[in-house]
């Protein structure tokens, strides 16, 4: 009797195992993907503050998420790096000074040559 229940049991583990959505692999750009999205959350607030390019980020983030194809998990993450990011630099600049315009080329230096390191590296 303990054969067939240890059986069923074991039936039941592997039905319900292939049954649960398996969870996807970070591609090796995710950490990059990360830093990105901190960027542009924080451009969000200071490119806006100092009226510089004019350029939607979180716009940018959602396209780049869509082009990218990623899933739920990974959206959540992209989105709350952003949206840390953004709440950070929302809290410390009020207003636009020469440190937040200094910042703002900065990342935006930054937020190019991750974008170029990621195409060279995995686009196909």
């Amino acid at each position: 009797m303990r054969v067939k229940t240890a059986r069923y049991l074991s039936v039941l583990l592997l039905c319900l195992s292939s049954a649960l959505p398996a969870k996807a692999i970070d591609p090796a750009y995710q950490p990059q993907m990360e830093r990105l999205a901190e960027i542009m959350g924080a451009l969000y607030h200071l490119d806006d503050l100092c009226m510089r390019s004019g350029v939607d980020w979180r716009l940018q983030l959602a396209e780049l998420m869509d082009l990218d194809e990623v899933d739920d998990d990974r959206r959540a993450r992209l989105a709350g790096a952003f949206n840390a990011n953004y709440t950070d630099f929302q809290q410390t600049y009020s207003r636009c000074t020469d440190s937040a315009n200094m910042l703002t080329g900065r990342f935006l230096d930054e937020g190019a040559k991750i974008s170029y390191d990621i195409h060279i590296r995995y686009a196909e």
